[in-house]
């Protein structure tokens, strides 16, 4: 083998490896990402349900109802188009209310969605950019959005 052709031969392999370790690396990032969906996302939108993935909007009106145990709750999350179930076993924020902006992180198992994190602000100005945006895609929120 010519020491040209030897080279060539390594500066193959060495791209070879980068381009394997860069594919690792985004195959990786990938799996850490959780995306986020408005309700009316979820409809139009297949999710695995393996997939952990934030859903935000606003809590709807008289619908969070405490289970006896004290632990578990149910609501619903809006974003005055579409409306999501949310089942969650844990301690509410305390800022936590109907009408007011709320993001879950979990998983969305059959059309309901089984939250393992619940977040809550406690003013519609201070709501997350991403549910902002989404409640006024709808038109029906007008709300402002100070971060």
């Amino acid at each position: 083998m010519t020491p040209k052709r030897r080279r060539l031969t390594m500066v193959g392999l060495g791209l070879l490896m980068i381009a394997a370790a860069t594919a690792l690396a985004l195959n990786a990032f990938e799996d850490t990402l959780v995306f986020f969906y408005s309700p009316t996302d979820l409809i139009d939108t297949k999710t695995n349900p393996k997939k952990q993935i934030r859903v935000g909007g606003l809590v709807e009106e008289k619908s969070l109802l405490k289970s006896n145990d004290g632990l578990s709750v149910s609501f619903t999350i809006t974003d005055l188009d579409n409306s999501l179930p949310v089942i969650f076993k844990g301690a509410l924020p305390d800022l936590f209310r109907e009408g007011q902006g709320v993001v879950a992180e979990g998983y969305l198992v059959g059309g309901l969605f089984q939250a393992k994190h619940v977040l809550a602000k406690h003013d519609e100005n201070y709501m997350p950019k991403e549910v902002a945006d989404s409640l006024k895609k709808s038109g029906k929120w007008k709300g402002g959005n100070k971060q």
